[in-house]
């Protein structure tokens, strides 16, 4: 059930303006009876309602009587006030994982590196996002069929702002599909891409059938590698994020002979 206790008040402020309502102006003694707030306390508690503005008090009278103000521009006096709160408290927080984001910055990959895998097409979806939010210097998206990893018709809008926030942080992407990633495309998949990253400084996208699976390198260090559902080839079964260095420099060396012969590709 609501209470006024919801909205930052006391139980004994709470108690002294809902007798307020009831009984209309009246003295702080006869408000302690009406509401059961000890008069020990009520003096503190009628200040603490006026600096809320839900109570007006009349001085010229003797002894000094107090009366609520109207129950909607009391709620609404409230709310505001919990609103302007909340507000503070989110720049805190925000100011608190700024100062977090450099206290707690990642630690190089340990020698013989780390793998992790997610399983099932929801928490492959996370991780790729994950990575790529992670991401400092540079990436490489290499898509062949099928390029469930990289559904950019499932996951667009999402994929697309960490793309763009990736190259807002000036991270490099590049991004090879093969012709049959190119035709599972959405044309609105397409446009989407075309107007949100293509004209954008380190973003290039390019073509060749001389790629198979699909697969992520990030800073030169981390590969996320799709291993396809051996029953569906419509989903990923699950995705493996190794941390190797040494294993990421072959893999890239893998992939730049097939980027310098792929062709641009332009989204139209």
């Amino acid at each position: 059930m609501a209470s006024l206790r919801d909205l930052g008040l006391s139980e004994y402020e709470a108690r002294a303006y809902r007798a307020l309502l009831r009984t209309g102006p009246t003295t702080a003694k006869d408000l302690s009876r009406a509401s059961e707030v000890p008069m020990g306390r009520i003096y503190d508690v009628l200040n603490s309602l006026e600096q809320h503005s839900l109570v007006r008090s009349q001085a010229a009278s003797r002894p000094k009587k107090y009366v609520a103000v109207e129950p909607d521009a009391a709620l609404d006096r409230l709310l505001e006030e919990k609103k302007r709160e909340l507000e503070t408290r989110a720049e805190q927080y925000e100011e608190v994982v700024d100062d977090l984001s450099v206290e707690l910055e990642a630690g190089e990959p340990v020698d013989g590196g780390f793998w992790t895998a997610a399983v099932g097409a929801e928490e492959t979806t996370d991780l790729l996002l994950e990575r790529i939010a992670a991401a400092d210097r540079r990436m490489v998206v290499v898509a062949g069929a099928p390029a469930t990893g990289f559904d950019l018709g499932t996951v667009g809008d999402r994929v697309t702002a960490e793309l763009e926030a990736a190259l807002d942080r000036g991270v490099e992407i590049r991004v090879l599909l093969s012709p049959e990633a190119v035709d599972e495309l959405p044309r609105s998949v397409g446009r989407r891409y075309s107007a949100a990253l293509a004209d954008r400084d380190g973003f290039e996208v390019r073509t060749t059938a001389d790629v198979q699976g699909t697969f992520n390198v990030f800073d030169g260090v981390e590969v996320c590698i799709e291993v396809p559902h051996p029953l569906s080839a419509d989903e990923p079964f699950a995705v493996i994020d190794l941390k190797d260095a040494e294993f990421a420099a072959k893999v890239k060396d893998r992939f730049e002979p097939r980027w310098a012969e792929a062709e641009p590709l332009t989204f139209g």
